[in-house]
Protein backbone atom coordinates (compact mmCIF):
# COMPACT_ATOMS: atom_id res chain seq x y z
CA UNK A 1 0.00 0.00 0.00
CA UNK A 2 1.35 3.42 -0.98
CA UNK A 3 2.05 6.00 1.69
CA UNK A 4 -0.89 8.21 2.71
CA UNK A 5 -0.72 11.56 0.96
CA UNK A 6 -3.90 12.76 2.69
CA UNK A 7 -4.94 11.83 6.21
CA UNK A 8 -7.83 13.42 8.04
CA UNK A 9 -9.04 12.58 11.54
CA UNK A 10 -12.44 13.64 12.86
CA UNK A 11 -12.51 16.63 10.51
CA UNK A 12 -15.36 19.06 11.15
CA UNK A 13 -16.47 22.34 9.62
CA UNK A 14 -19.22 24.60 10.96
CA UNK A 15 -20.63 27.74 9.37
CA UNK A 16 -22.28 30.47 11.42
CA UNK A 17 -25.43 31.85 9.80
CA UNK A 18 -26.99 34.51 11.98
CA UNK A 19 -27.69 32.89 15.32
CA UNK A 20 -27.39 29.39 13.89
CA UNK A 21 -24.40 27.10 13.55
CA UNK A 22 -24.67 24.91 10.47
CA UNK A 23 -22.43 21.81 10.45
CA UNK A 24 -21.04 21.11 6.96
CA UNK A 25 -18.66 18.30 7.96
CA UNK A 26 -19.28 16.00 10.92
CA UNK A 27 -16.18 14.10 11.98
CA UNK A 28 -14.72 12.79 8.72
CA UNK A 29 -11.78 10.39 9.00
CA UNK A 30 -10.06 8.82 5.99
CA UNK A 31 -6.80 8.39 4.11
CA UNK A 32 -5.92 8.81 0.43
CA UNK A 33 -2.71 7.18 -0.74
CA UNK A 34 -0.13 8.71 -3.03
CA UNK A 35 -1.04 7.82 -6.61
CA UNK A 36 -4.75 7.23 -6.05
CA UNK A 37 -7.53 8.59 -8.26
CA UNK A 38 -10.50 9.26 -5.97
CA UNK A 39 -13.96 10.58 -6.84
CA UNK A 40 -15.93 12.40 -4.12
CA UNK A 41 -19.69 12.32 -4.64
CA UNK A 42 -22.80 13.54 -2.90
CA UNK A 43 -25.90 15.70 -3.35
CA UNK A 44 -25.92 19.46 -2.86
CA UNK A 45 -25.26 20.23 0.81
CA UNK A 46 -23.63 16.86 1.48
CA UNK A 47 -20.28 18.37 2.48
CA UNK A 48 -18.26 17.31 -0.56
CA UNK A 49 -17.34 20.86 -1.63
CA UNK A 50 -16.43 21.81 1.94
CA UNK A 51 -14.23 18.73 2.11
CA UNK A 52 -12.56 19.73 -1.18
CA UNK A 53 -11.92 23.26 0.13
CA UNK A 54 -10.26 21.87 3.24
CA UNK A 55 -8.13 19.41 1.25
CA UNK A 56 -7.04 22.31 -0.98
CA UNK A 57 -6.03 24.44 2.03
CA UNK A 58 -8.60 27.04 0.99
CA UNK A 59 -10.23 27.05 4.43
CA UNK A 60 -9.60 26.07 8.04
CA UNK A 61 -11.47 23.19 9.69
CA UNK A 62 -13.48 23.89 12.82
CA UNK A 63 -12.07 20.76 14.42
CA UNK A 64 -10.07 17.64 13.71
CA UNK A 65 -6.69 17.28 12.01
CA UNK A 66 -5.43 17.14 8.42
CA UNK A 67 -2.04 15.98 7.16
CA UNK A 68 -0.93 16.59 3.57
CA UNK A 69 2.24 14.82 2.52
CA UNK A 70 3.12 14.19 6.15
CA UNK A 71 2.72 17.85 7.16
CA UNK A 72 -0.13 18.78 9.48
CA UNK A 73 -1.85 21.74 7.83
CA UNK A 74 -5.02 22.03 9.91
CA UNK A 75 -3.49 24.57 12.29
CA UNK A 76 -1.59 26.73 9.79
CA UNK A 77 -2.17 30.46 9.35
CA UNK A 78 -3.70 31.87 6.17
CA UNK A 79 -0.29 32.83 4.77
CA UNK A 80 1.13 29.41 5.58
CA UNK A 81 -1.82 27.72 3.88
CA UNK A 82 -1.25 29.85 0.79
CA UNK A 83 2.36 28.66 0.58
CA UNK A 84 1.25 25.03 0.92
CA UNK A 85 -1.36 25.53 -1.83
CA UNK A 86 1.20 27.00 -4.19
CA UNK A 87 3.76 24.23 -3.62
CA UNK A 88 1.65 21.13 -3.13
CA UNK A 89 -1.80 21.52 -4.72
CA UNK A 90 -3.01 22.04 -8.30
CA UNK A 91 -6.63 23.03 -9.00
CA UNK A 92 -8.93 22.32 -11.96
CA UNK A 93 -12.30 24.09 -12.02
CA UNK A 94 -15.56 23.64 -13.91
CA UNK A 95 -15.27 26.94 -15.81
CA UNK A 96 -11.52 26.77 -16.47
CA UNK A 97 -10.68 30.17 -14.85
CA UNK A 98 -8.27 31.18 -17.62
CA UNK A 99 -7.15 34.76 -18.31
CA UNK A 100 -8.92 35.75 -21.52
CA UNK A 101 -6.22 38.04 -22.94
CA UNK A 102 -3.36 35.70 -22.15
CA UNK A 103 -1.94 32.86 -24.25
CA UNK A 104 -2.24 29.24 -23.20
CA UNK A 105 1.49 29.25 -22.49
CA UNK A 106 1.29 32.25 -20.16
CA UNK A 107 -1.86 30.95 -18.47
CA UNK A 108 -0.07 27.72 -17.63
CA UNK A 109 3.05 29.53 -16.42
CA UNK A 110 1.15 31.87 -14.09
CA UNK A 111 1.57 29.79 -10.89
CA UNK A 112 5.33 29.79 -11.50
CA UNK A 113 5.30 33.57 -11.71
CA UNK A 114 3.89 33.66 -8.19
CA UNK A 115 6.67 31.31 -7.12
CA UNK A 116 9.36 33.66 -8.44
CA UNK A 117 10.57 31.28 -11.16
CA UNK A 118 12.62 33.02 -13.92
CA UNK A 119 10.84 33.56 -17.30
CA UNK A 120 12.94 31.06 -19.27
CA UNK A 121 12.27 28.32 -16.73
CA UNK A 122 8.55 29.20 -16.58
CA UNK A 123 8.35 28.85 -20.35
CA UNK A 124 10.11 25.47 -20.32
CA UNK A 125 7.86 24.03 -17.62
CA UNK A 126 4.69 25.40 -19.25
CA UNK A 127 5.66 24.01 -22.66
CA UNK A 128 6.29 20.58 -21.14
CA UNK A 129 2.91 20.47 -19.40
CA UNK A 130 1.00 21.73 -22.45
CA UNK A 131 2.65 19.04 -24.56
CA UNK A 132 1.69 16.48 -21.92
CA UNK A 133 -2.01 17.36 -22.31
CA UNK A 134 -1.83 17.33 -26.12
CA UNK A 135 -1.66 21.08 -26.82
CA UNK A 136 1.88 21.48 -28.14
CA UNK A 137 0.47 23.14 -31.28
CA UNK A 138 -1.85 25.53 -29.40
CA UNK A 139 0.53 27.20 -26.95
CA UNK A 140 0.19 30.69 -28.46
CA UNK A 141 -3.61 30.57 -28.70
CA UNK A 142 -5.83 32.60 -26.38
CA UNK A 143 -8.80 30.94 -24.61
CA UNK A 144 -11.32 32.37 -27.11
CA UNK A 145 -9.43 30.55 -29.88
CA UNK A 146 -9.76 27.19 -28.11
CA UNK A 147 -12.65 24.78 -27.69
CA UNK A 148 -14.04 24.06 -24.23
CA UNK A 149 -12.13 20.80 -24.05
CA UNK A 150 -8.90 22.52 -25.07
CA UNK A 151 -9.44 25.21 -22.46
CA UNK A 152 -9.86 22.53 -19.81
CA UNK A 153 -6.63 20.91 -21.00
CA UNK A 154 -4.89 24.26 -20.52
CA UNK A 155 -6.35 24.41 -17.01
CA UNK A 156 -5.09 20.89 -16.28
CA UNK A 157 -1.61 21.81 -17.56
CA UNK A 158 -1.69 24.87 -15.28
CA UNK A 159 -2.63 22.66 -12.32
CA UNK A 160 0.39 20.45 -13.05
CA UNK A 161 3.02 23.09 -13.78
CA UNK A 162 4.24 23.37 -10.17
CA UNK A 163 4.66 19.58 -9.94
CA UNK A 164 2.08 19.39 -7.13
CA UNK A 165 1.64 16.42 -4.84
CA UNK A 166 -2.13 16.61 -5.30
CA UNK A 167 -4.51 17.71 -8.08
CA UNK A 168 -8.04 18.68 -7.01
CA UNK A 169 -10.61 18.71 -9.81
CA UNK A 170 -13.95 20.36 -8.99
CA UNK A 171 -16.64 19.28 -11.51
CA UNK A 172 -14.05 19.42 -14.34
CA UNK A 173 -16.54 18.21 -16.98
CA UNK A 174 -19.51 20.31 -15.84
CA UNK A 175 -19.19 22.83 -18.71
CA UNK A 176 -18.42 20.25 -21.41
CA UNK A 177 -20.48 18.06 -23.73
CA UNK A 178 -20.56 14.31 -23.20
CA UNK A 179 -17.89 13.35 -25.73
CA UNK A 180 -15.46 16.03 -24.56
CA UNK A 181 -16.13 15.02 -20.95
CA UNK A 182 -14.98 11.49 -21.74
CA UNK A 183 -11.82 12.85 -23.40
CA UNK A 184 -10.99 14.93 -20.31
CA UNK A 185 -11.62 12.01 -17.96
CA UNK A 186 -9.44 9.71 -20.09
CA UNK A 187 -6.70 12.35 -19.87
CA UNK A 188 -7.03 12.47 -16.08
CA UNK A 189 -6.80 8.68 -16.00
CA UNK A 190 -3.62 8.80 -18.06
CA UNK A 191 -2.09 11.42 -15.77
CA UNK A 192 -3.00 9.31 -12.76
CA UNK A 193 -1.28 6.29 -14.31
CA UNK A 194 1.83 8.47 -14.59
CA UNK A 195 1.75 8.81 -10.80
CA UNK A 196 -0.30 11.98 -10.22
CA UNK A 197 -2.69 11.84 -7.25
CA UNK A 198 -6.14 13.15 -8.22
CA UNK A 199 -9.19 13.89 -6.09
CA UNK A 200 -12.26 14.66 -8.19
CA UNK A 201 -15.52 16.18 -6.96
CA UNK A 202 -18.53 15.36 -9.12
CA UNK A 203 -22.25 14.69 -8.90
CA UNK A 204 -22.20 12.59 -12.08
CA UNK A 205 -21.92 8.83 -11.67
CA UNK A 206 -20.57 8.37 -15.20
CA UNK A 207 -17.70 10.73 -14.36
CA UNK A 208 -17.01 9.21 -10.95
CA UNK A 209 -16.60 5.77 -12.49
CA UNK A 210 -13.37 6.84 -14.17
CA UNK A 211 -11.78 6.95 -10.70
CA UNK A 212 -10.34 3.97 -8.87
CA UNK A 213 -12.19 4.74 -5.63
CA UNK A 214 -15.48 6.48 -4.86
CA UNK A 215 -16.22 8.25 -1.58
CA UNK A 216 -19.84 9.31 -1.04
CA UNK A 217 -20.93 12.06 1.34
CA UNK A 218 -24.32 12.83 2.87
CA UNK A 219 -25.17 15.28 5.64
CA UNK A 220 -21.50 16.02 6.29
CA UNK A 221 -20.50 12.39 6.75
CA UNK A 222 -18.91 9.68 4.63
CA UNK A 223 -21.65 7.13 3.96
CA UNK A 224 -19.71 4.95 1.52
CA UNK A 225 -16.05 4.48 0.63
CA UNK A 226 -15.32 1.73 -1.85
CA UNK A 227 -12.90 0.74 -4.61
CA UNK A 228 -14.22 1.08 -8.14
CA UNK A 229 -13.14 -1.92 -10.14
CA UNK A 230 -15.10 -0.91 -13.26
CA UNK A 231 -12.98 2.12 -14.11
CA UNK A 232 -11.79 1.05 -17.54
CA UNK A 233 -12.05 4.03 -19.90
CA UNK A 234 -12.57 1.93 -23.03
CA UNK A 235 -15.58 0.18 -21.50
CA UNK A 236 -17.07 3.45 -20.30
CA UNK A 237 -16.87 4.91 -23.79
CA UNK A 238 -19.08 2.18 -25.30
Amino acid sequence: MAEALIRVEELTKDYVMGNNVVPALRGVSLEIATGEFVAVMGPSGSGKSTFMNLLGCLDHPSGGRYWLGGQEVSQLTGDELARVRNRKVGFVFQHFNLLARTSALDNVGLPLLYSGIPPSERKRHAERRLAQVGLAERMDHHPAQLSGGQQQRVAIARALVNDPQLVLADEPTGALDSRTSVEIMVLLQQLNREGITIVLVTHEHDVAHFAGRIISFRDGKVIEDKPNVANDAAALMQ
